[in-house]
């Protein structure tokens, strides 16, 4: 077909005359050649990868994609080889992720799009994530690596703020939270537009608990969604809330029973199937009217950086601790699979 289409666009060339600037049939002759370049056109973007295989082509070591054509979803589960917490090796598979997305949509050149949810999931049972790589982040600051723990920082930020607007493109993020978030992994279900929680679901911002704050989303994300003094409040108790509880702050969008949070997902979507441009309009329209910039981002982000510099062995042995409640939790739940 498509080397049909570039003969005929070539025959047409062919009968145009040279020197037809007021011939009548050649402007019919040049209308016609534009037609069949922009069928050839078409016909070469069609046979383009589509999302699926651009998304499936991706090499990752933590992540395992499952594109669902029917409901529009591309569901990244967290698939821990480690921790379940952000190690460098979940960032970059999420960074491989966002940037493929946004490669496939500049290629696509504003072609109707085959995906409209990005949902954010995790396959470890009773864990969504438990947030930043404490280990690593004991480390650096044992051994004063300020640079190095900022590099790390501003990568987490980069991909919770293309997440928050939904790396520019028309999507709509979402956070299936089937399991305990907390600390980073808190404030990366923030970063989504939309947050569906199962019931059991713990959410929470331990950092207070080791003389430290959540310097990576928390503050700025969680204060566009509730009262900042009550955002604040929030972040120094250290305490753990439910998902009914946050829902009920209006920080959590659906709730459901537990094992059914995809269930709940999938309704959403379809129930919003025709209000998809709609939501995606509101949600930037929240960003227009109270902006979270990368700039706010990274410097309270520098912030935390320059505070967690400070902590002592004090406040390392108890940041160890958190470390060893982690692998204990990882270990009973490989233990009953």
């Amino acid at each position: 077909m498509l080397e049909q289409l570039s003969t005929a666009a070539e025959t047409v060339e062919k009968d145009v005359s040279p020197n037809s600037l007021f011939d009548h049939r050649s402007s019919l002759s040049s209308s016609a050649t534009e037609k069949a370049r922009t069928a050839v056109k078409r016909a070469m973007a069609d046979r383009s990868t589509d999302i699926k295989d651009e998304l499936a082509s991706l090499n990752l070591d933590e992540i395992d994609v499952v594109f669902s054509g029917r409901d529009e979803i591309c569901t990244c589960w967290f698939d821990f080889e480690d921790r379940p917490s952000f190690t460098p090796a979940l960032l970059n598979d999420i960074g491989k992720v966002q940037q493929s997305i946004r490669s496939w949509y500049e290629k696509s050149n504003g072609r109707s799009s085959k995906l409209k949810y990005l949902v954010w999931g995790s396959r470890m049972p009773g864990v969504w994530n438990l947030g930043g790589d404490l280990s690593l982040f004991s480390q650096l600051i044992q051994n004063q690596e300020r640079e190095k723990l900022r590099e790390y920082a501003y990568r987490v930020v980069r991909e919770g703020y293309a997440n928050w607007t939904s790396l520019n493109v028309p999507i709509i993020t979402v956070a299936l939270i089937q399991g305990d978030a907390l600390g980073g992994g808190f404030e990366a279900a923030l970063s989504s537009n939309v947050i569906v929680a199962e019931r059991s679901a713990k959410f929470g911002l331990p950092e207070i608990l080791f003389s430290l704050f959540p310097g990576m989303g928390a503050y700025s994300f969680l204060s566009r969604r509730i009262a900042p003094g009550r955002a604040e409040r929030m972040i120094m108790s250290g305490r753990l809330y439910t998902a009914e509880e946050l829902y009920e702050m209006g920080v959590v969008d659906v709730l459901a029973d537990d094992g059914h949070g995809e269930e709940a997902l999938h309704q959403y979507v379809a129930k919003n199937e025709r209000r998809h441009a709609a939501h995606r309009a509101i949600f930037q329209a929240r960003q227009r009217i109270n902006p979270v910039t990368l700039k706010e981002m990274m410097d309270i982000t520098d912030l935390w950086v320059e505070t967690a510099m400070t902590l002592d062995e004090a406040d390392l042995k108890k940041m160890g601790r958190l470390v060893s409640a982690q692998d204990r939790r990882r270990n009973r739940v490989l233990k009953s699979a």
